[in-house]
C-alpha cells in the first residue's frame, strides 16, 4: 500500500512538472517560492499569522503569477497535449480553480476593511497592525480551507488514496520545487526562455522501455 501511495505521488509530481512548468520564469519563480514556503514552514512553529502573510504575500503570488502570466497556453509538443486536455486532467487546482482561490484571497482583505467584525466572527481591528493580523489569519484558514476542501473533493470524483497523494504533494511541493528548479535561474540568465524538455523526453522513453 505504502508503495502504491508513493508511486501515485511519483506521477502526480512528474505530471504537474511536465505539463505544468516549460517557462524558465516559471521555474524560477517557483524556485523563489520554495524558497519563502520553507522559510513560512518554520515560521508556522513560532508565528503562524507571519507565516500566512510569507505563504500568501511571496511565496503564492510569486509560485501564481508563473503560471498565470508565463507558462505557455499553446499546443504542448512535447506531451502531444492541448492546454485544455491538460486542464481537464488536472488533479488538484487547474487555472480555472486557481482563479477562484485567489479571488477568494483577494476579495477577504477588502471585506474585512468594510466590516471589520467579518460579519461577527472576528475581533474588530483597531489598527493597521491589527488590520493585517486579522488579513493573515483569514488567509491562514483559506489556504487550509483550500487544501482540505479540495482533498476531500477528490475522496469523492477520484478515491480517497488520490486526495491523500494531492494533499501530501502539496504540502511538499517546496522541497520537490527546490530540488527540480534551483538550476532554473541560471539557465532564465543563460537567455533560455523555455525548457528544451530533454528531461521529459528521457523519462518518456524509460517509461515505454519499462512497459515494452
Amino acid at each position: 500500500m505504502i508503495k502504491n501511495f508513493l508511486e501515485q505521488l511519483r506521477i502526480q509530481r512528474w505530471d504537474d512538472h511536465r505539463y505544468y512548468h516549460h517557462s524558465r520564469i516559471n521555474q524560477s519563480l517557483h524556485f523563489v517560492s520554495a524558497i519563502s514556503f520553507l522559510i513560512g514552514y518554520v515560521y508556522m512553529f513560532i508565528d503562524p499569522v507571519f507565516s500566512a502573510l510569507i505563504g500568501w504575500l511571496v511565496s503564492m503570488t510569486s509560485r501564481q503569477a508563473g503560471h498565470f502570466f508565463f507558462e505557455p497556453r499553446g499546443y504542448d509538443h512535447i506531451n502531444h497535449a492541448t492546454h485544455e486536455h491538460k486542464e481537464d486532467i488536472k488533479v488538484g487546482y487547474n487555472l480555472r480553480r486557481k482563479v477562484v482561490l485567489m479571488s477568494i484571497w483577494a476579495a477577504s482583505p477588502v471585506v474585512l476593511y468594510f466590516d471589520p467584525t467579518l460579519f461577527g466572527l472576528v475581533k474588530p481591528w483597531a489598527s493597521s497592525a491589527d488590520f493585517m493580523r486579522q488579513v493573515a489569519k483569514i488567509w491562514l484558514v483559506v489556504g487550509i480551507g483550500g487544501l482540505l476542501f479540495r482533498t476531500v473533493h477528490l475522496f469523492f470524483i477520484k478515491d480517497v488514496e488520490t486526495g491523500l497523494v494531492w494533499m501530501t504533494k502539496i504540502i511538499t511541493d517546496p522541497f520537490n520545487d527546490f530540488k527540480l528548479y534551483h538550476k532554473a535561474p541560471l539557465a532564465l540568465l543563460r537567455g533560455e526562455l523555455i525548457d528544451p524538455g530533454l528531461d521529459i523526453l528521457e523519462h518518456g522513453l524509460e517509461l515505454e522501455e519499462k512497459t515494452a
